[in-house]
């Protein structure tokens, strides 16, 4: 399976970001980077989750601190609507009897 990479430079320039705040969503474990020949790249499967987080920062002015809550929260939400969903299937099973 290939792995398809972006590079940082071109993202920053895209999205008229800085470099420094790709480093500070890495620090924090929000974006996994990936470093080959001195280079460093984001997989594309990380991008949409990118978009967010720079559309967190410039619309809503958040620091790199507050989309670590907002997403935190979002991940959170995902874990308890999929709870539900199990706890729905068996309840069916048992109103089903």
């Amino acid at each position: 399976m290939e792995k398809k990479l972006i590079a940082i430079t071109t993202i920053c320039s895209r999205y008229e970001i800085e470099h420094s705040f790709i480093d500070a969503l890495h620090h924090t474990d929000l974006i996994e980077l990936n470093i080959i020949e001195q280079e460093r790249f984001i997989h594309e499967d990380q991008l949409r989750d990118l978009e967010k987080m720079i559309r967190l920062h410039h619309e809503l002015n958040l620091n790199i601190e507050g989309i670590d809550i907002v997403f935190n929260l979002l991940e959170k939400e995902k874990m308890l609507r999929e709870e539900i969903t199990v706890l729905k299937n068996r309840l069916q099973r048992y109103e089903g009897q």
